[in-house]
């Protein structure tokens, strides 16, 4: 496939950038580059939890280049912003002018990331965005995709659920008003096999920790 030099995906190494990523090849469109925000201190995805060496093992088996921003843990917005605008301004983004999200209804995140975007002189796009997120979890299954629950709200969703495969009988457990997604921040996922990848990452569940009031399962 093509690669769109044009184009960038933000990568959280989850399920909703992953299937961003699935649909845009289908369309034709496959990224010039990933973008992931990395926190210095604990060296891992930002939010998600996950090691980095994972997170390189996904882009490497992807054959997309990987554009770290790098923040440090506690970094306000400001820092955050400053950061990316730094990325833009370089290397591999330096190009582009479409960056692609995988949100799905969160009105005020996608007009944050379109503002954003617009005084870097980008544009957002949103492959799929407005899906029934309980069709989309199915779909997901049902295409051959692998994922683990990495980090778990547990004011939101039991923290049993963190290290849990995210299949069939997960979503059959989720509580009822859960999001099947986990959009609204109930859970993030990392994503290991599937139809974008032509072998699996190789990865195992480890240790559960409890962290700034999030439950985080490591994986190795």
């Amino acid at each position: 496939m093509t690669i769109d030099e044009t184009l960038a995906l933000s990568w959280s190494g989850g399920k909703d950038s992953a299937l961003a990523l699935w649909v845009l090849e289908q369309e034709g469109r496959r990224p010039a580059a990933l973008i992931t925000t990395v926190t210095d201190a604990y060296d891992r995805i930002s939010m998600h939890g996950v090691r980095r060496a994972l997170l390189v093992r996904q882009a490497d088996a992807l054959g997309i280049e990987l554009v770290e921003v790098r923040i440090p843990a506690g970094c306000s917005n400001e820092l955050y912003e400053r950061s990316v605008e730094q990325a833009f301004a370089a290397g591999p983004l330096a190009g582009v002018g479409t960056v692609g999200y995988g949100d799905l209804f969160l009105a005020d995140i996608r007009r944050y990331r379109e503002e954003h975007l617009a005084t870097l002189g980008r544009r957002a796009v949103f492959p799929v965005w407005g899906r029934d997120t309980a069709e989309l979890a199915r779909e997901f299954v049902a295409a051959g995709f692998e994922a683990t629950i990495v980090c778990v709200d547990p004011q939101k969703l039991d923290a049993s659920f963190a290290g849990r495969a995210y299949d069939d009988a997960l979503l059959a457990d989720l509580p009822a008003g859960v999001d099947p997604c986990g959009e609204n921040g109930e859970f993030h996922t990392f994503v290991h096999a599937g139809p974008i990848w032509k072998s699996p990452i190789a990865c195992r569940v480890g240790e559960t920790v409890v962290r700034d009031g999030f439950v985080f399962c490591d994986l190795r």
